[in-house]
């Protein structure tokens, strides 16, 4: 009996086990390429589907429906908004498909919508779970794995811890990123990484990728080692009617009481403003401008993503009157996606810049990504100008 067509069979196994349309074996770069013609587990049919040509085929299994539509922020890399909505044919066996593309290589949020029920893609196993309804997401790849992704490279380590806050009246809990060879015997500096108004802390890590990122930039040589904590700045429910002038004070009280003191306390970090970093996408942005560049005492370096003021003159007075304001700050960095530059988004940005003009306080601006106020743009500022520059002369 001849080895080799077992030997081929176990090499072919191999490979298919590597990649496989929504296997959830490997964290594989490319999990909606279909290799294998296999459904995820429980799911009807393959949806989405990423082709090598980068379109993708969505299907929805509805033979009841009168409409099925597309919705998301995947419109975004069509210029279009997350209003817009993109329809579905119906094939006579009750499957509903549309292929679209093709695509950019990046992560897209998105949605379907049946009968005007927006509801996350029944097939696909890739979703995303916020302090919002959830949605599914789209992992369009390129020839390589992306910055984004799990490469072969030294790994940080996540750590969630679970803490009692007097300030909320309740339980609640942050992410702790440690860079890899972790070396207590040594001080590292601290970013604290905030999401928006959807967000949990969770979602930098599984939406924002913003250990992968880290990893692979510190493979690179392209960052200064950090300890990374990700809290919750949901401090009042999002529609509380005063959510505007009560988040903020709740939020500093947060920092200060808990958080702060929690990080310092269970790692080796530098206790200064100098060794502190505040930043944030959206809402996050925002809490970064107002409470942290109110609290020079306790930050030192800000990161304002997809976030601004029209109102700057009036909340952050105190630091713009300061005199010694560009001493005390090391390095004060704003971005925003390309259509959010181009769109509405850009009145809030452009009012804060100008205000910072105005005072002669020194930054830094960046627009990075393709789309608009989504993941792909965070991820992208993270990658290319606010981690690289981060501590940069420390």
């Amino acid at each position: 009996m001849k080895t080799y067509p077992i030997l081929a069979t176990l090499a072919l196994f191999a490979t298919t086990l590597a990649q496989a349309q929504q296997a959830n074996v490997n964290l594989d770069w490319n999990p909606q390429k279909n290799t294998e013609n296999l459904t995820p587990f429980s799911a009807p049919l393959n949806s989405p589907e990423v082709h090598d040509d980068r379109t993708v085929t969505f299907r929805v299994k509805a033979p009841d429906a009168e409409k099925v539509e597309l919705n998301g922020a995947i419109l975004a890399a069509f210029g279009r908004s997350w209003g817009d909505t993109m329809p579905f044919e119906k094939g006579d066996d009750g499957i509903w498909e549309l292929i679209i593309g093709p695509v950019r290589p990046d992560i897209y949020a998105y949605l379907v919508q049946v009968d005007g029920v927006q509801v996350p893609d029944p097939s696909n196993t890739i979703a995303s779970f916020t302090g919002m309804p959830p949605y599914s997401q789209l992992v369009v790849h390129g020839d390589e794995p992306a910055y984004y992704d799990a490469k072969n490279v030294p790994h940080g380590t996540i750590a969630r811890h679970i803490y009692h806050s007097d300030v909320t009246d309740g339980e609640r809990d942050l992410y702790v990123y440690t860079p890899p060879g972790y070396d207590s015997s040594k001080k590292y500096p601290v970013l604290y990484l905030m999401g928006g108004s959807g967000e949990l802390p969770h979602n930098w890590i599984y939406d924002g990728r913003a250990n992968f990122i880290l990893d692979n930039l510190y493979a690179e040589g392209k960052a200064k080692p950090m300890i990374m904590v990700i809290p919750n700045n949901q401090v009042i429910h999002r529609n509380h009617p005063e959510h505007r002038q009560l988040s903020f004070g709740i939020l500093e009280r947060e920092l200060r009481q808990h958080v702060v003191p929690l990080v310092d306390s269970n790692y080796s970090t530098i206790q200064s403003p100098s060794g502190r970093a505040l930043s944030g996408l959206s809402m996050g942005g925002r809490h970064t401008m107002i409470v942290g560049l109110n609290s020079l005492d306790l930050f030192g370096s800000f990161g304002i993503l997809s976030a601004g003021a029209t109102d700057a003159e009036e909340v952050l007075a105190d630091f713009l009157n300061d005199p010694k304001a560009n001493q005390k700050v090391d390095y004060l960095f704003i971005g925003q996606g390309k259509q959010e530059a181009e769109g509405r988004w850009n009145d809030r940005v452009q009012a804060l810049v100008d205000t910072l003009k105005a005072h002669d306080i020194e930054y830094e601006y960046s627009v990075a990504g393709y789309t608009a106020h989504d993941w792909a743009t965070w991820r992208a500022l993270l990658h290319e100008d606010f981690l690289p520059n981060l501590w940069r002369d420390q």
